[in-house]
């Protein structure tokens, strides 16, 4: 069987490294915080080239904590896209706010910002892209309608550590292109990030952080990330959370975070390789000149993705569905749009399909999924 993602051989590859730092935080006694925490924050923090990094409990935390953070609340309107995990829409209603859904561009997954002026009302209060797969989405008229009408911009970077944009029409191809070009989770006012298991820089259990360069929403989340206080046994604001990243995972995850590069770079080169093969059976991902995609998933559409995704499993090919039912179909949430309102998205949930990914792939296995995509009809 060729799974979507082996987590197993990722361990394998550096199991040594990995049980090196799991011994040194059980023999130090330190579980909360602490050292291996503080030198992932600044680890992350040079590799995003931001100044502050909060981390947490989990990526939807993250959402949570700097929409607080950002002042969002009840009566507040946020613009976001009903094509992503649920966790986007969720942190909203987490903090009182309303979710206001735009739909998506077929050919990316992510937000059409030509559609978000006529979503505002006098209530927007902020602008809630995802870049979803690992793509960077159309920021730059993302944040132009944001800074037009006074709006915080949240990224939802989960599923895109790693992956670049480039604001200027650069002429260079991104991947060897000198400029620094800006990452995803750093060009709005805050990104949020997921280190769950599956992201292409995971820990072993969840695991989430902000990114952000503005020093007072740092401060307000990390404040509430410790139920809202600075000093222990001391509160200074109401309703905080127990959401921090343990010792354990950041030890974990600093052993991870310097191959995360070259982990993406090979995510790329196959599906380089998938591009080339399945250019005629499947409508594979399109990829903007303005982003480097990092191919957290490969997904590709096909009108009877359902037929397909069987004759991989007949063939022993993992393949997955992100997402099967876009948010405003999903029973908690009809209440946002109609069914028919938002169609890109809806056609989106109705074609597409994940294939095999990760950096471990070896180049017979990238073949044998290619030959059986080719062989479905």
């Amino acid at each position: 069987m060729i799974p979507i993602l082996d987590l197993r051989q990722e361990y394998l590859e550096l199991k040594a490294e990995i049980d090196q730092a799991i011994g040194r935080v059980l023999a130090s006694g330190g579980f909360v915080g602490g050292l291996e925490v503080e030198a992932l924050e600044a680890e992350l923090a040079a590799y995003l080239r931001v100044p502050h990094i909060v981390t947490c409990g989990s990526g939807t935390d993250a959402l949570v904590l700097a929409l607080r953070a950002m002042g969002i609340g009840p009566g507040d309107e946020v613009l976001t896209t009903p094509f992503t995990f649920i966790a986007t829409l969720e942190a909203i209603l987490l903090v009182g706010a309303t979710p206001v859904l735009v739909d998506i561009d077929p050919h990316t997954f992510n937000l059409q910002p030509a559609l978000l002026a006529q979503a505002l009302t006098p209530y927007t209060r902020a602008v809630l892209p995802v870049h979803l797969y690992g793509q960077v989405a159309p920021m730059g008229e993302i944040l132009a309608f944001a800074q037009q009408h006074g709006l915080w911009v949240l990224e939802d970077a989960a599923q895109a550590i790693g992956a670049r944009y480039c604001p200027t029409g650069c002429q260079h191809p991104l991947e060897a292109c000198r400029c620094t070009h800006p990452l995803a989770g750093t060009l709005g006012h805050a990104g949020a990030f997921s280190l769950y298991p599956t992201k292409n820089l995971g820990a072993y259990g969840d695991g989430g952080f902000v990114a952000t360069r503005d020093p007072r929403l740092a401060e307000e989340a990390r404040l509430l990330a410790v139920h809202g206080s600075k000093e222990r046994y001391h509160h200074v604001r109401p309703a905080g959370y127990t959401s921090r990243l343990d010792a354990l995972q950041a030890a974990i995850l600093r052993a991870k975070l310097p191959y995360l590069e070259s982990w993406n770079t090979r995510r790329r080169q196959i599906a380089q390789a998938y591009n080339q093969g399945l250019k005629n059976h499947v409508q594979i991902p399109q990829e903007m000149p303005y982003a480097l995609h990092i191919y957290h998933q490969y997904t590709v559409r096909h009108p009877e993705r359902d037929r397909l995704a069987a004759h991989l499993k007949a063939q022993g090919i993992g393949s997955s569905v992100h997402y099967p039912v876009p948010a405003h179909l999903q029973p908690a949430y009809r209440h946002l749009a109609p069914q028919g309102s938002l169609p890109a998205a809806e056609a989106a949930a109705r074609e597409v399909l994940s294939l095999p990914m990760h950096p471990f792939l070896r180049e017979d296995q990238v073949e044998k999924v290619i030959a059986a995509v080719q062989r479905f009809a």
